[in-house]
């Protein structure tokens, strides 16, 4: 007979348990003894997209004034929040200063309006393809005469347009413009400028008139397009004025040599 003892058994483990533990540890591709140190070691945040004080570029402005944009259309600001809120985010330098500028807005994706209207996504792609480029001019003199821009035309970022004795006439209906925002200043004395915008284009006007007057007309009613481009009406109108109005542009001209129908 054979002294040595024999060993004590482990307890076994079910088949279930054993095959959850090698499934656990083959799928994880660790030892018991890497699982435990990775296990303890601190695990790394995602890095942040962007760090609040990290400078803002153009386009993160650009992007927060068409969300701010779309926020007016969509009747969750007034005008007036809107343009003190536009002011804001033109001046930001960080991200830290633009995100409370749109921190109370619901995301584009999740907005309710967006959902069921496509008309204003539509709308901002075709302001898009409008904005851009370069004018071969930046102003317009009429002294006891008369000036005139129209049709296909780029409205400059700054834009003069003087008339003493005189008149001029600047219509942006069919017009590009260089930047999303565009000033036009006006200078009408003993004369008149009248500036005719399409509709959905955001209007403003701030032009002193003395013994004159800046008239917008019905610009008021004229809701803002998602996208759109923002004109600002300024200057001096002495014995003069300078008229605004909104109006839809002309439809094509028939071709030549194709007779209507009747």
């Amino acid at each position: 007979m054979s002294d040595e003892r024999p060993e004590q058994a482990t307890p076994e483990k079910t088949p279930a348990e054993d095959s959850a533990e090698n499934a656990a540890e083959n799928s994880a591709g660790k030892t018991p003894l890497e699982k435990t140190s990775l296990e303890k070691a601190p695990r790394q945040r995602p890095q942040a997209a962007a760090a609040p004080s990290m400078r803002a570029s153009d386009a993160d402005r650009e992007r927060v004034v068409e969300r701010l944009r779309d926020a007016v259309a969509e009747g969750r600001l007034d005008m007036e929040e809107f343009e003190e809120r536009l002011e804001a985010a033109y001046k930001s330098r960080t991200y830290a200063e633009l995100e409370p500028l749109t921190g109370d807005l619901p995301a584009p994706e999740s907005s309710p309006a967006l959902s069921y209207a496509p008309g204003p996504v539509s709308a901002t792609s075709s302001w898009q393809s409008r904005i851009g480029g370069t004018s071969a001019s930046s102003s317009a003199v009429a002294i006891m005469s008369g000036f005139q821009r129209k049709g296909h035309w780029t409205v400059p970022a700054q834009f003069n347009a003087v008339a003493f004795w005189g008149g001029g006439e600047l219509d942006l209906r069919e017009a590009d413009f260089a930047a999303r925002e565009v000033v036009i200043t006006c200078v009408a004395i003993m004369g008149g400028i009248e500036i005719t915008v399409p509709p959905g284009v955001e209007v403003d006007v701030r032009g002193i008139g003395v013994m004159g007057g800046f008239d917008q007309g019905r610009s008021l009613e004229n809701r803002p397009e998602p996208g759109a481009p923002r004109v600002i009406v300024n200057g001096l109108a002495f014995w003069g004025g300078v008229a605004v109005k909104v109006k839809a542009p002309k439809p094509p001209k028939q071709p030549k040599g194709v007779r209507k129908e009747l």
